[in-house]
């Protein structure tokens, strides 16, 4: 069923991303995509963003009449208030508080609020972001009571009805690769695998068998593991 709804996704150039990108394309009339430059270390995410958003085109004849307008806006005040390991060039550690140093604070709520402004500008009534607490970091700003609150929060701020769509919160990595073969078929699986990027550092020297990245940092560990566990169990 597609519903008359319009939805901004919030899209990196990463699989998750990706993948909420065909989620929003098989549900909605209307699809516009938002990416932001928050000076994060691996911006070569950014550069692939274009010739994604044009190939996820040309996978659909619907998909190519519902996406609309992409949208980037300048984070780089992220980089400049944050110090952490995707937006400073150190290694990746665990911290004392327990997290990563890959946490950004503040994220995605900063990217949530930004795409809901940009959202009432536009008429678009539905934001769809990649946030996951099932195979992730240990990020609070990912998981879901901080999407509930912050739709609670957005709605009373700007007196919308708008609508958090977090279709991976409850799926591992090995699932999301199933739900994009779903919604896409081999095609979208092989899209994603050498067009997509997701590594933390940036690396895109060698395509592995589940796409590009340094294979060590632990944004390409679960995706690694999650590529071979569909490949085994692809349904």
């Amino acid at each position: 069923m597609i519903f008359p709804n319009g939805a901004l996704v919030l899209f990196s150039g990463g699989q998750d991303s990706t993948t909420c990108l065909a989620w929003a394309l098989a549900r909605y009339a209307r699809v516009e995509t938002i990416g932001f430059d928050y000076g994060q270390r691996h911006a070569v995410e950014l550069a692939v963003r274009p010739a994604l958003l044009q190939k996820m085109r040309a996978l659909s004849t619907d998909w190519n009449a519902r996406l609309g307008e992409d949208h980037m806006i300048d984070l780089s005040l992220l980089s400049q208030i944050s110090d952490t390991a995707l937006t400073r060039d150190v290694e990746i550690a665990m911290q004392d508080n327990g997290l990563p140093n890959t946490f950004v604070p503040g994220r995605n709520l900063l990217f949530m609020m930004v795409a809901a402004t940009l959202a009432y500008r536009r008429g678009l009534d539905v934001l769809v972001g990649g946030m996951c607490e099932t195979d992730f970091s240990g990020y609070p700003d990912c998981r879901d009571d901080t999407m509930k609150a912050l739709q609670v929060a957005l709605n009373l701020g700007m007196a919308t009805r708008l609508k958090v769509e977090t279709p991976l919160m409850w799926i591992d990595k090995a699932a999301t690769w199933r739900l994009a073969s779903q919604l896409g078929g081999q095609a979208l699986v092989d899209l994603i695998r050498s067009d997509t990027h997701t590594c933390y550092l940036g690396e895109r020297g060698a395509l592995h068998d589940w796409g590009y990245g340094c294979g060590t940092c632990p944004a390409c560990e679960l995706r690694a593991r999650g590529y071979r566990e569909f490949v085994a169990k692809p349904a």
